[in-house]
């Protein structure tokens, strides 16, 4: 015989308690396509609530308030790629190969997780006014940049790449090319009456990018 509803979800609750961590991530789970959905102002803090199985109570405890849970998930969305990006291991790769990779990956990463590019738009209409609280936000950038730099700076002494690249200016082009089709790709549809999302143009367009960056690049 079932437990009646109310049982099971006390039960629920009752093992979230006692697994706090698990919890915790569920909530970020279930914020982060809220907020990636509906914006800042459009999530709910009832329905992410609702949808996680956890209650009110537990989230106000982990995170504070509604825009103490967004910082959260824009850090743990930015630590995300971070890390997939260290996982890369560019500093054991030829110069070339390794900013192809480096394309290939940040073109590729965008197109498996439209919610990092939601989350993007949403912080950049609040002028990056919560990211601005953030205090892991710019440790969580600095290997990336570093990385990306010891990457140039390799390609230059064999002679592959310029010598005057900003590994900064770099990234953000590398980040545009593709941030800026992804997220137009309707319009753009429109206006040029063709599909740019069918996995054949997504394939072409991530290697026009390359090109982009390495015709940049060359000496």
């Amino acid at each position: 015989m079932e437990a009646p509803a109310n049982v099971v979800n006390l039960r629920r609750r009752q093992r979230g308690e006692r697994d706090p961590v698990r919890t915790r991530e569920a909530i970020l789970e279930t914020a982060t396509q809220e907020f990636a959905a509906k914006g800042l102002n459009g999530a709910r803090v009832d329905t992410i609530a609702k949808r996680s199985r956890a209650n009110k109570r537990m989230i106000y405890h982990y995170f504070g308030d509604k825009a103490g849970l967004y910082l959260a998930v824009l850090e743990k969305t930015y630590a995300a790629i971070r890390m997939a990006e260290i996982g890369l291991q560019l500093s054991d790769r030829d110069p070339v190969d390794g900013m192809k990779q480096l394309v290939q990956f940040t073109w590729n990463y965008f197109i498996q997780h439209p919610e990092f590019l939601s989350l993007l738009g949403t912080e950049n209409l609040h002028r990056a006014r919560y990211l601005k609280q953030s205090r892991r936000i710019r440790e969580l950038h600095s290997p990336l940049i570093d990385m990306i730099s010891k990457l140039i700076e390799r390609g230059v002494r064999i002679g592959v790449f310029r010598p005057d690249v900003d590994a900064v200016q770099l990234y953000i082009t590398i980040a545009a090319l593709g941030f800026f089709y992804l997220s137009n790709r309707h319009t753009l549809s429109t206006i040029f009456g063709r599909e740019l999302d069918t996995p054949e143009r997504l394939a072409t367009r991530g290697r026009h990018i390359e090109e982009v960056v390495l015709g940049y690049l060359r000496p």
